[in-house]
């Protein structure tokens, strides 16, 4: 097999596995009732996940006489995909700005929300700052996944892109 790491995140399905699991273990029948998805096309999913070390095995349960494996998505398994492919990171990219549409379809109106967009110049101290927030942001989102529609919670979206930009033109790029 090839080694496309970050392609195995292309998917559109698998961006929402991975957020559904963040949460909580599931099943592949779990998971395929929560996403609208057949179970079939779920499981198949959740093997590529796993393969690709995104998702662990978070325990086997008995279901109707036969073994089910619930599956659980660790954040920090994402810093194992090392591939720097410019093309497996464009289809990374594009997965995710499609996921952000999608989920922009059921923003919650009248609801506070943040959005920013900018392509800015500022002091390296500044940028390692607030990079550095943004990481930890990240990670005490997914610290406090809870698992879908648990009472007291609300549903919310998430996508964090910063990177820094080559130092040419705007107008070039």
């Amino acid at each position: 097999m090839p080694h496309d790491h970050l392609r195995v995140l292309a998917h559109p399905l698998r961006m929402r596995i991975l957020s559904l699991l963040t949460g909580t273990a599931m099943s592949a029948a779990e998971a395929a009732r929560e996403l609208g998805e057949t179970q079939a096309n779920t499981s198949y999913h959740l093997r590529r996940l796993h393969d690709a070390g995104l998702l662990e095995v978070a325990e086997e349960v008995e279901i109707r006489g036969g073994r089910a494996k619930r599956y659980r998505h660790n954040p920090e398994s994402g810093k194992r995909l090392t591939s720097r492919d410019p093309g497996e990171e464009r289809l990374l990219t594009k997965a995710i700005a499609a996921e952000l549409l999608r989920r922009a379809d059921s923003r919650a109106a009248q609801r506070p929300a943040s959005l920013t967009d900018a392509e800015l110049w500022v002091a390296p101290e500044v940028w390692a700052r607030l990079l550095k927030q943004a990481t930890e942001l990240s990670q005490e989102l997914h610290d406090a996944a809870q698992p879908p529609r648990t009472p007291g919670t609300v549903r919310v979206s998430a996508s964090v892109a910063l990177f820094e930009l080559t130092a040419g033109s705007a107008e070039s790029q």
